[in-house]
């Protein structure tokens, strides 16, 4: 791969590593427990060791990546019990961000939810597992979004960054698309209605039944 430009260390450098190493992470590019060799990243990214080794040290504060002792650093790995966890902690915040939503969303932001499970909808009846899992994880970024809640949306995606492995792996599960079209048509409908109580109970089901199909 072909490094790239731009400045080879200070802040930027790190900036920079930083957000390709987040975001490879993130899509699967770099999987659980691979290795992540400072060297090599160096070379690959066109920046010094210390810039890499400091987006390390970020990365593991974001529970992404595993610093081990005399051992350097790896791609951390979420255990099911982990996800669980996290998807419990998700509970709560998204539910209040969905409550929130119903009350502060705009009319055009309301369509456009609408529009995402439409699109939602067809991904299911066309059997296209990968396009409804980024429409899921679209929606529910919009829902954070609208709502308003800075804390909540920053806790959250430091959240949702660790599960991107399960969910992809839920989302190709035979069936469980189906299930969970509802769940957030449901979500949609309650934030559409501005009833935030029926807005965060939409939100408890559903991530009540990604817990289900995790543990199974």
């Amino acid at each position: 791969m072909p490094k790239q430009a731009g400045p080879s260390s200070g802040e930027e450098a790190k900036q920079l590593a930083l957000a390709r190493l987040r975001r490879a992470i993130q899509r699967g590019e770099m999987v659980p427990a691979q290795r992540l060799v400072e060297n090599d990243l160096a070379e690959q990214f066109g920046v010094t060791r210390a810039s890499i080794r400091a987006a390390l040290i970020d990365l593991a504060a974001e529970g992404l990546v595993e610093r081990v002792r005399n051992r350097g650093s790896r791609v951390r790995v979420v255990t099911v019990e982990e996800a669980v966890a996290i998807t419990e902690c998700r509970m709560a915040l998204e539910g209040l961000c969905a409550a929130k939503a119903a009350v502060a969303a705009t009319e055009e932001q309301r369509e456009e939810l609408i529009r995402l499970g439409e699109a939602m909808s067809r991904a299911v009846a066309d059997g296209d597992p990968v396009t409804y899992s980024e429409l899921n994880h679209d929606l529910h970024t919009r829902v954070r979004e609208f709502s308003g809640q800075q804390t909540a949306v920053a806790l959250l995606e430091r959240l949702n960054a660790q599960l991107v492995r399960h969910r992809f792996q839920l989302a190709l599960r035979p069936g469980r698309p189906q299930q969970s079209l509802s769940e957030h048509l449901a979500m949609i409908e309650a934030i559409r209605a501005g009833d935030p109580q029926a807005a965060e109970a939409a939100v408890r089901a559903h991530l009540s039944s990604v817990i289900e199909a995790l543990r199974d």
